[in-house]
């Protein structure tokens, strides 16, 4: 018998004006899809007249406890490579927060310190909407359980015009509590 080579299947594929044609016509849907739900519904973050004030902040707070020196018993029941002369927890307080706006306690919240041995930061985000205009607004910070008086604390006076996003932020070495 003879040996036939046989033709791989070719796969008929229109490439006609009919096909140019329904390509346009569907990436045009597509555009027109994509533009019309990009301007409809519309968005509207804020209320007319209303304003917000974004509370954001990761701070650490202070140890829970002291260091303290090791006694001469307890030095010689650790191993040699272990033997450092103080012990410090690792462990740090839970950063309080309150905020006031015109003398009225709007918000209070206590975040816990993150990581498994708590020793990592307290991080904190709240939204608050407020109606335009001037606003008295107090700001307290305790970063200490061994003193849960306010060690930061900020008060001011804003005038905030709608739709304008007030953020308070805090950091120690800009001065503490900021509003930006």
């Amino acid at each position: 018998m003879p040996d036939r080579t046989v033709a791989p299947a070719r796969i008929a594929t229109a490439s006609g004006p009919r096909a140019w044609l329904g390509q346009v016509l569907l990436y045009g849907l597509f555009a027109l899809a994509i533009g019309v739900f990009s301007q409809w519904p519309p968005y509207r973050h804020l209320q007319p007249g209303q304003a917000l004030i974004k509370l954001s902040f990761s701070h650490a707070g202070k140890p829970v406890g002291d260091c303290r020196p090791l006694s001469p018993q307890e030095l010689a029941r650790l191993p040699p490579n272990m033997r450092e002369p103080t012990v410090c927890p690792r462990e740090r307080s839970a950063v309080m927060v309150q905020v006031e706006l015109g003398g009225v306690k709007v918000l209070e919240r206590t975040v816990q310190p993150s990581g498994l041995s708590k020793d990592g930061t307290s991080a904190m985000y709240a939204r608050l909407v407020v109606p335009a205009g001037e606003q008295h607004i107090a700001v307290r910070l305790s970063d200490d359980v061994r003193r849960r008086d306010a060690a930061w604390h900020r008060q001011a006076t804003v005038h905030l015009v709608p739709g304008q996003v007030l953020v308070i932020d805090f950091n120690p070495g800009k001065g503490g509590i900021t509003l930006q």
